[in-house]
């Protein structure tokens, strides 16, 4: 199918769901679903986005200003993943915990209001990734219509530009969680570190970034086209004086630059169960 065609195929599977609830986080997937809902079926959707620790704050209040934009209806959870010692301990199934809490109360959520399904934003690309979140997505039937459309990230981020929304371009921005290292346990300390650390690094002037908990070490990627501008003395400087005093002792500059789900470099070094590091 071109890009039109699988435009035309979401809109006739999501008209054909009826009425659905679907999962936000306020990434370029999950946004487009539910705009792409919304047009679809008007008020017989509403985006749900989970509110915790793990969610920064400047990320909650872009998803509630697009949804407003857009007059799409939102509902906020707060979810409690982190009270969670399966989700504390912070294994390869971590996202497992905190998608399975969201799915149970988006389906006790689903039930109460006559809601015929949830749907989150997975899409093409996704299959072949490691994603525990998608084994709770499966146990709580969760459809994913991008798929069903067979859209991959890039497409739908050309829809998204297509259609006038700001956040096509968005970078991708997983939870705070998923820069602690494996085996460290999750904590709103420690994630707390991370945010403030990431947005340092924002006011800096480098928009892609990721700060790696490892302790008392900071492990900072920066995209790599950036990394020119941070590898001067002045910028490293900065950078030392700002993420240090949060409570880290050694603070250093990945030379690999940014890299979605670097942290899953460990566990592919101690187990086949990870597709190739990308």
């Amino acid at each position: 199918m071109d890009l039109a065609a699988k435009s035309a195929k979401l809109h006739s599977t999501l008209q054909q769901l009826g009425s659905v609830l679907v999962a936000y986080s306020g990434g370029t997937d999950s946004a487009y679903l539910a705009y792409a809902a919304h047009q679809a079926l008007g008020e017989n959707m509403q985006a749900v986005i989970a509110d915790s620790a793990s969610l920064p704050r400047a990320e909650l209040a872009a998803a509630l200003a697009f949804a407003a934009d857009h007059n799409i209806p939102i509902q906020i959870l707060r979810t409690n993943e982190l009270d969670n010692p399966e989700y504390q301990r912070n294994d390869a199934h971590r996202c497992f915990h905190c998608k399975d809490e969201l799915f149970q109360q988006m389906e006790q959520a689903r039930a109460t209001r006559n809601f015929a399904h949830i749907a989150y934003g997975m899409n093409l690309d996704d299959r072949a990734e490691f994603r525990p979140g998608q084994q709770a997505a499966a146990q709580h039937h969760a459809v994913a219509p991008l798929v069903t459309a067979s859209l991959t990230k890039q497409e739908i981020r050309t829809l998204a530009q297509q259609s006038g929304l700001n956040l096509w371009d968005k970078p991708a921005s997983a939870c705070l969680s998923s820069r602690i290292e494996y085996g460290r346990p999750v904590t709103r300390e420690n994630l707390s570190q991370v945010e403030q650390a990431e947005e340092a690094l924002h006011t800096l002037g480098f928009p892609q970034v990721r700060v790696r908990h490892h302790g008392d070490l900071a492990r900072i990627e920066i995209a790599r086209a950036d990394l020119p501008r941070a590898l001067t003395l002045p910028i490293l400087e900065a950078i030392t004086a700002a993420i240090k005093p949060l409570g880290f002792l050694y603070v250093t500059l990945d030379t690999e630059g940014y890299r979605s789900g670097s942290m899953n470099d460990t566990l592919l070094a101690a187990s086949s169960i990870l597709p190739a590091a990308r």
